[in-house]
């Protein structure tokens, strides 16, 4: 999953194996895998945060990422979640729009939220639905 994820995160930073490990851990954690890509979620009581998702550059625009979301909504609705949000760069417009595309909304900002390995930062859209 690190590999993957530093293949696709730059800006934020990627996130380590160690991290991964740690957060996997958790029996709140769940993955919902496929190949060349996951997306990771953490639900506490009824909502249902999505950590993170990625696909390696050279299998986008395939399905896959819209696959992976299909399969966390439907774990987040098996684990009884009934809201459901997350944070996305402001400036990455190609997850903003496949957030689009299973009826997230914005909801809120959080400004200079990311933190960069160069010092500069990038603000987050909050977005969620409901299930």
């Amino acid at each position: 999953m690190a590999a993957i994820h530093a293949l696709c995160f730059k800006q934020p930073r990627p996130w380590s194996a160690q991290e991964f490990s740690e957060l996997l851990e958790s029996d709140a954690v769940f993955l919902c895998a496929a190949t060349q890509g996951f997306a990771l979620g953490r639900i506490a009581g009824p909502e249902v945060e999505l950590l993170t998702l990625a696909v390696a550059p050279k299998y986008r625009r395939q399905g896959i990422a819209q696959k992976l979301m299909d399969n966390f909504l439907g774990q987040a609705k098996a684990k009884g979640a009934r809201d459901i949000f997350l944070e996305v760069a402001e400036n990455n417009v190609g997850a903003i729009a496949l957030y689009q595309l299973f009826n997230f909304s914005h909801a809120g900002f959080r400004k200079n939220y990311y933190a960069n390995p160069t010092g500069t930062r990038i603000s987050a859209l909050v977005m969620n639905r409901q299930i």
